[in-house]
Parts: C-alpha cells; structure tokens; sequence
C-alpha cells in the first residue's frame, strides 16, 4: 500500500534529494497521518463516550492531538520548500524542524490536560460500561497505528527526515498505550479491577515523556548539533581518496535544515606540489559533495612541506607524543622556525567535545614532553576545540 501511495501522490519519487520531491513525500505522508487519525478519535471518542471509559477517551484525545501534529508538520514541510530569498540566503528548511518543536509542545500540553481527567477518575471512579465494541475499535487502532509507524519510518528513511522518523515512534508508542487500554479493559471485564482512571494515567504519562523527548530531538539541531558520526567519516574518506591529499582537518558542517547542509573543512596538501593543480583537485572534491550529495563543501588548502626531512620527523613524533597525553589529541599545521639556539615548533592541538584538561595546563604538558625529548626545541601552541571527530 506504501509503494502504491508512493507512485500516486509523488511524481518523480526516486529523486528523493530534489527538495519539491521531499515537499511531496511529507505532504502525502502528513495527510495520510491526518486522515487515520481522525477515523481513530471518532471511533474511540465515541466508544469512551457512550461506555464512560476515561482510558478510552484518553487515548482517542491523543489520536486527536497527532492528527494536529500532522497537520502542523505539514505546514512546516511546505514552509520548509520556499526557496533561498534576499533575507533567508541559506533558504527556509528549518521551519520543519520548527514544526517538529511546535508538535512536541501540543504533545506536552495535551499530556497534561490527560493527566489531569485521569486523576479526577481515580479521585471519583465512576463505572465502565463494557463493549466488545470497544474492544473491536481499540484493536483495530492498534493495526493502523502498526501500519502508520511502518509507513512513516519508510518515508522517513527515503527522505532522511527526523520529523517523520519521530512521527513514526509516536505511532510505535500508541500501539503500546492503546495496548494498555485494551488490556485494562478487558481486566474490568473479567475481574472486579477497576484500572480505567489508572490506565489513563498512564497513558498521559507517557505522552509526556515522548512529547520531552520529541522536544530534545528537535531542539537539538536548531542549537547546532554535533554532525552525524556516519556523514564526518564520509566526508573524511571522499576528501582522502583524491590524489595529492595527505590530511584534513577543522571540518565543521551547519545544518540549515534537512537537505541544506553546508560544510567546511581544511585540506593539507604537500607545499612542494603546484598551485594550480592543487586548485584544480580541490574545485573537484568540492564539486562531487554537490553533485553527488547535494553538499555545500568549501575546503580551505593547508599546504604541508614534506620535503624536509626534520619536519616529518617532528610531525610523526609530536603526533604520537600528544596522544600519550590524550589518545584523541592530534595535531596539524606543523611548522619549524630554526633559530641560532633553539629551534621553534608552531602548530595546532585539537582536543575533542568534553576534554577535562585546562589549555593551560595542555600547553604546559606538550611544552615539558618536547622539552624532555629535545631540550633546544620551543613550542608555539594553538589549542582549538574540535567541532566534528574527523578520524586520523
């Protein structure tokens, strides 16, 4: 049915990068979210209303509540598409994930409200009439709601979107609260257990503790996230397999929403080498990370000497002498400066995310370390906090 959907509502579907492509995928899967969830709440309101389960109308209110997430995240998707403007020269993608915050806001919101319904039911317990009614209805929920988490987790991955990745969790916990629901109702059937106020509660609860996490998700790229591990290594691997190219480093990516990645990162290339085939060999890479990724990649041209002898030398040394401090220090644009009694060692030192150590304390570890190995060599240091773990 998925692939049927696919092929009726998104033309040109196999070009998933093409940002109208995406646009179109979110805004099929944004109504059919809408749709399934309204026939849910119409058929557990009424069921919860007539039979005077609190469980019931919980669940259907939280049917309810992604039925408006759909909807505003398929504003966001169509926001999301309206191209590059004198205002906005890096486009407008973000507002999805604006939307994704707006969504887990109104899951916040609506959690409470449920919480507090539910705890009016335990305080006053009024009875529960039951139906199988009710149990077709919420059996039935929980089939879509299987349906609707494989659905969105297979547009997601199609179209890498974290806001329909988290639509599809949300489906995955319905079915685990609708479950609740069920199960609470059948044990009020079988048994003098009156679990209906307590089941609601639960359920509450854990719209709330979804609606947290769907809020950490979206926040997170909105306040500039570490890049995902998968796309530094890539990056790392596409820039090292051109020709000439010794090492990279100081990559930073900026995320502007899905699909308007940029990124930036240092490239060493041997100084001996000439100007303008080095050019030549950078305007490539960066050439391939758009066509081929769709990735802004401006690289900045580090030239390394590797005609001296002392200079490689000291470069292998010092690396291995820096990772004896930290195994994930390393270090780059080496330069030496020999002088009449001692000899200058200028470079960078880069220290990963969460690095205990004091810069001062750093600078004064390295300086004793190379001062014990070569006492007429002075270091000049440069501490600078990685922003992505290139490998090395």
């Amino acid at each position: 049915m998925t692939k049927a959907l696919i092929r009726l509502f998104v033309k040109n579907h196999e070009n998933t990068r093409d940002p109208a492509v995406r646009g179109a995928y979110g805004r099929m899967a944004g109504v059919v979210g809408i749709c399934c969830n309204l026939l849910l709440f119409a058929g557990k309101f009424i069921a919860g209303t007539v039979f005077g389960s609190i469980a019931i109308a919980a669940d259907a209110i939280n049917n309810l509540s992604d039925a408006s997430s759909n909807i505003v995240s398929l504003i966001g998707f169509k926001l999301a598409e309206k191209p590059a403007d004198e205002d906005h020269p890096y486009g407008h993608a973000r507002f999805e994930y604006l939307a994704g915050l707006a969504v887990a806001v109104m899951v916040l919101v609506i959690g409470v409200e449920l919480a507090k319904n539910s705890l009016d039911k335990i305080l006053h317990p009024t009875p529960v009439v039951f139906s199988w009614l009710s149990v077709a209805v919420l059996a039935a929920s929980i089939l879509v709601k299987l349906w609707m988490a494989v659905f969105n987790t297979h547009i997601g991955k199609l179209i890498d979107s974290s806001t329909l990745q988290a639509t599809a969790a949300d489906s995955r916990n319905d079915v685990l609260s609708t479950g609740a629901v069920l199960l609470a109702t059948l044990i009020s059937r079988f048994t003098p257990l009156e679990l209906d106020g307590w089941m609601g509660l639960a359920v509450a609860v854990f719209i709330l503790y979804s609606g947290a996490g769907l809020i950490k998700e979206t926040l997170d790229p909105l306040l500039g996230q570490a890049p995902d591990e998968a796309l530094v290594h890539y990056i790392h691997d596409k820039v090292m397999s051109y020709p000439g190219v010794l090492g990279t480093h100081d990559l930073m990516v900026h995320d502007y929403g899905p699909g308007r990645q940029f990124a930036s990162v240092h490239v060493e290339m041997a100084a001996e080498g000439d100007v303008m085939e080095n050019h030549d060999v950078i305007d490539n890479i960066e050439r391939d990370f758009w066509d081929n990724d769709h990735l802004h990649v401006v690289i900045h041209f580090d030239p390394i000497i590797t005609s001296d002898e002392k200079v490689n030398d000291a470069r292998h040394w010092l690396g291995e002498l820096v990772k004896d401090i930290d195994p994930a220090l390393t270090i780059h644009d080496l330069r030496m400066v020999a002088g009449p009694t001692h000899t200058n060692l200028i470079f960078d030192c880069v220290t990963p995310a969460g690095f205990e150590m004091d810069e001062a304390d750093l600078k004064q570890a390295i300086k004793q370390a190379v001062r014990s190995r070569r006492p007429d060599y002075f270091c000049v240091i440069t501490v600078e906090s990685g922003y992505a773990s290139i490998p090395h």
